[in-house]
């Protein structure tokens, strides 16, 4: 048997064919879909995206214990296990989270990798003498003399792709593809090919906008393509902008997919090799008055998922769709029995097999949320998120691998650190317990809140519904409980 995980980050399933939107141009997805079984319900699990790599990795939740950071010391890395058990696993990206402090753990567990460098803020570009002119979305928010170090080397780095072949994504699947050109004959590997694409900033070239009819703002030198983690301030002309260049964005991942499916044609690869399409999560492009992610709820446009599997064992299910609730935490012990290999006990995800196959098995809930922010629960049907009840509380990091997002823990926040644990998924291990400080948001400011999917699929009208909320807060009770969260969560939350 042999494996492909095409991972995007930030790829909403309402900007898809498959899912119903009827303006976006993406005729892969739609191809894909055919040839693959369609999940409804896929939920995150951990928010954002390097705690979502952990629990893809891991097969276990993140958020109760840590935010971003590195794979563990003790946990359990599907990729590893594969490497270990005789399966090659090889790793294609230009995710750059992966080789900054806080992501510097993930590449190795696999037997290869191989990055690209340029998304976003990469430090990889020299180029002193550019001039930082374009306007963006945070114009009259932030000082544009002064723009920060990530929009400064992303404004470098757009120097050195200016044409299709040199931009990051189509470098990261023309890699991937040639891994599939000279191993397509052998047995037992696991390719995953992952973009960051389509996050922001929505850098696409004038070709991808093309493919719209719609006279964009600005020009190659003020572009607004790069909305903050905010409430909207900007116009509905801005808004209906950014939108169109995340969609052209979108486009471009389509395009390269269709690649994917192209040579899983040439090769005949739908003989023996699973294809798994995922994303970590979605993204707020102006609705419920937010951009972005990680300051607001985790409405559905953020939390709900695309999710494809074509599972050679089971080509009958081409075609067809699932209601049942399944999460990222599922992919690892997916992938490790298609090996004929079984998931450590520490791993909480299930095998999507029977599910693939119409037989369920699953989850009666999904719960997610972000570290020290609301928890979420849905059974498919409803979404309630859970606030804090005492948020003055202390929010605690529990890790043996200190690092924020681009940097490691600072003496100063290492100066009261407490030994605590070990928890029943750290293989014996102490681990420190860190008073959090640089938090990335905490959505506990917002109140609790329950909406019914069905009937107000906007998530406009709460719902007041106190023996439906006591289940939910039962459920996230439950769940804590099966994750051996901290102690002082459940009084934090209320729970």
């Amino acid at each position: 048997m042999k494996c492909v995980l095409v991972m995007y980050d930030t790829l909403r399933r309402d900007y898809l064919a498959p899912y119903g939107c009827a303006w976006t141009i993406t005729p892969n997805f739609d191809r894909l879909a055919r040839h693959s079984v369609v999940f409804d319900q896929s939920w995150v699990g951990s928010m954002p995206c390097m705690p979502a790599r952990r629990e893809l990795q891991s097969g276990r939740p993140n958020f109760y214990h840590r935010s971003w950071g590195p794979m563990e010391p003790f946990d359990d890395s599907f990729p590893e296990i594969l490497k270990k058990n005789g399966i090659y696993s090889h790793l294609v990206s230009d995710h750059q989270h992966y080789w900054e402090d806080g992501g510097c753990t993930y590449h190795n567990r696999y037997s290869s990798w191989q990055a690209v460098r340029g998304q976003e803020g990469d430090r990889w570009h020299a180029d002193l003498g550019v001039t930082y002119s374009r306007r963006t979305v945070y114009e009259g928010r932030r000082n544009l003399k002064d723009p920060g170090p990530l929009m400064k080397h992303d404004a470098m780095n757009r120097l050195a792709m200016t044409s299709e072949e040199n931009t990051c994504q189509s470098i990261t699947f023309r890699e991937g593809l040639a891994f599939i050109e000279r191993n397509h004959g052998k047995d037992d590997w696991f390719l995953q090919i992952e973009t960051f694409d389509p996050h922001e900033p929505f850098y696409s070239l004038p070709s991808d906008k093309a493919l719209y009819p719609y006279g964009f703002i600005g020009d190659d030198e003020a572009d607004f393509d790069w909305p903050p983690y905010a409430r909207v301030g900007e116009d509905e002309e801005t808004v209906r902008h950014v939108r169109y260049e995340y969609a052209a964005l979108v486009s471009k991942c389509d395009r390269y997919l269709g690649h994917v499916l192209d040579a899983f044609d040439r090769y005949g690869l739908w003989k023996d090799t699973m294809l798994i399409v995922a994303t970590d999560h979605g993204f707020l492009l102006g609705e419920h008055g937010w951009w972005g992610k990680t300051e607001m709820p985790m409405f559905t446009e953020i939390s709900r998922t695309p999710l494809f599997i074509y599972d050679p064992r089971h080509p009958d299910s081409c075609g067809q769709r699932r209601e049942d609730l399944v999460q990222l935490m599922d992919i690892a012990p997916t992938i490790l029995a298609l090996f004929g290999l079984d998931k450590t006990p520490d791993m909480l995800g299930v095998d999507l097999e029977t599910v693939i196959e119409g037989k369920g098995g699953t989850r009666g809930m999904a719960v997610f949320g972000y570290h020290g922010s609301q928890v979420c629960a849905t059974d498919g049907r409803h979404l309630y998120m859970h606030s804090a009840r005492n948020p003055e509380m202390s929010v605690y990091e529990y890790t043996l691998m200190p690092t924020h997002m681009r940097r490691m823990f600072s003496p100063d926040e290492l100066g009261n650190v407490e030994l605590a644990g070990p928890f029943s998924f750290t293989k014996g291990c102490r681990v420190m317990r860190i008073e959090a400080r640089d938090r990335m948001g905490d959505t506990t400011s917002f109140v609790s809140a329950l909406y019914d999917l069905e009937a107000d699929p906007d998530q406009e009208r709460p719902v007041d519904d106190e023996d439906l909320v006591s289940r939910f807060q039962d459920e996230i009770r439950r769940d804590m409980g099966k994750n051996d969260a901290p102690d002082e969560l459940y009084e934090r939350l209320g729970l």
